[in-house]
């Protein structure tokens, strides 16, 4: 069921690679930015789920907005701070957008007719 919603497709194949990129960081940034990021995509995966199995999901993919916008701003940091090279940050930079691309036009699906 989960496998017929995009988002879903999408951020779980997503996750994969965020995690796989964070076990990498240096043992002084895995308890902070790392573990960070790496909770933060696992409660985005979480998000949508909520959202699969509820009628209300306005507020749910708003949530899932949210922390899409806190991953960019956190993988900016790792960027920064030269813990994902440039052609990390613009693979990343993609998948992030695509994500909030597809919560976006979930939501506007969703909306009633006035």
């Amino acid at each position: 069921m989960k496998e017929d919603y995009p988002l879903f497709v999408h951020w779980y194949n997503s996750l994969d690679w965020i995690l796989d990129t964070v076990e990498r960081f240096p043992r002084n940034t895995r308890f902070t930015l790392a573990s960070r990021i790496a909770d933060g995509a696992i409660d985005i995966v979480e998000r949508i789920v909520e959202a699969i199995y509820t009628r209300q999901r306005a507020p749910i993919i708003d949530r899932i907005n949210l922390e899409l916008e806190k991953q960019r701003v956190l993988f900016r940091i790792a960027h920064d701070r030269r813990l994902i090279s440039i052609k990390q940050y613009e693979h990343v930079s993609t998948l992030l957008d695509e994500a909030g691309r597809m919560a976006g036009g979930w939501k506007k699906a969703g909306k009633q007719p006035s």
